[in-house]
């Protein structure tokens, strides 16, 4: 007997090739394919070793805002579920190019979602999960509660704009065609295998070469940040126990200023302060993002298992090991 299919969009960028790794790798009882792009922040060279070693994970170069590759590969392959990774997602870059950012992730994820209604006639049991982010939620004060799934959105850039535009999208599908789908949102991830225009892998990378590390405007914005695998285990957790046309939270429990993460990623080092050049901040610069999960707690069984001081010596140390992984990602398609 085949094993059920399920798409994987995106999986050769950051989070998503973490969940190959760590998840789909093990998980036998499905045949995964993995679809992506292959843009500037996914390399295939990042999952090559899973694909090569597992017969069950496979690979397919499609953009998702290619409407016909899009339908052909669902028509084909009659997926049970999509775990939908794939966006753009460096806030900086959606303020000096907002249409690609639209492109992608509202008309990228409209192109699944059509073919997803159409496949779950045919699949009774289809599953689609969309990866979001705590950015929807807009910004918080020193004071406010954390983000719970009960926040209204208030993007504050086009990018968690247009993450906003494909989440309401994926609502609109639920109520309006009865797709089995839930939603995902998340605070800042950091790990292996994070393209370094982020701040934790530039960070390091910097520093790792003497350069100066530009932080923005006086470095006390406070992001909660969340270790790529404890949020891959809630995305998989979501997938088989949450329920449709919900929402599920993932935090890490680790709010922190930004200069403090610097720091920190110094200290490791054993760099000098010095190095830190504060910088003209980011246009509509979020102040604070915290996460309220108590929801997947409740629902999935989930909670972040990795402290930040774990998670970022161990993010550390991988930077610091694989140098030859940042010059193959840094090189231009």
């Amino acid at each position: 007997m085949s094993r059920p299919t399920i798409f994987l969009t995106g999986c050769a960028g950051f989070i998503g090739s973490n969940f190959v790794k760590k998840i789909a790798a093990h998980e036998t009882d499905y045949q995964f394919i993995i679809i992506d792009a292959l843009t500037y922040a996914g390399r295939k060279q990042t999952i090559q070793p899973e694909l090569d070693k597992y017969s069950h994970l496979s690979f397919a170069q499609i953009n998702i805002c290619d409407k016909e590759s899009v339908s052909q590969i669902f028509n084909d392959k009659k997926p049970v579920g999509v775990l939908h990774f794939a966006a753009e997602s460096h806030v900086d870059r959606s303020i000096t190019n907002p249409n690609i950012f639209v492109e992608t992730n509202v008309l990228g994820t409209l192109n699944l979602l059509n073919s997803s209604i159409k496949t779950m006639d045919v699949q009774s049991d289809f599953r689609f999960l969309h990866v979001s982010t705590d950015e929807v939620y807009g910004s918080l004060t020193e004071d406010e509660p954390p983000f719970s799934e009960q926040t209204s959105l208030k993007p504050n850039s086009p990018y968690s704009a247009s993450k906003a535009g494909s989440d309401l999208l994926v609502r609109s599908y639920v109520e309006t065609f009865k797709l089995n789908a839930v939603i995902t949102r998340c605070t800042n991830n950091y790990g292996a295998f994070q393209f370094p225009e982020k701040l934790i892998p530039l960070m390091i990378l910097n520093a790792t070469q003497g350069k100066k590390l530009p932080v923005y405007g006086n470095g006390k914005n406070i992001r909660d940040w969340i270790y790529v695998d404890d949020h891959n285990r809630g995305i998989w957790q979501a997938f088989k126990k949450g329920r449709s046309g919900e929402v599920y939270n993932f935090g890490g429990n680790s709010e922190k200023r930004n200069i403090e993460v610097v720091k920190t990623i110094l200290k490791s080092l054993n760099k000098p302060e010095s190095l830190i050049e504060f910088v003209e901040d980011r246009k509509g610069h979020d102040w604070r993002y915290a996460i309220d999960y108590t929801k997947s707690t409740r629902e999935l069984s989930w909670q972040p298992t990795v402290t930040f001081e774990d998670g970022i010596q161990k993010t550390v140390e991988w930077y610091s090991n694989n140098a030859q992984w940042l010059e193959m990602i840094k090189k231009v398609n």
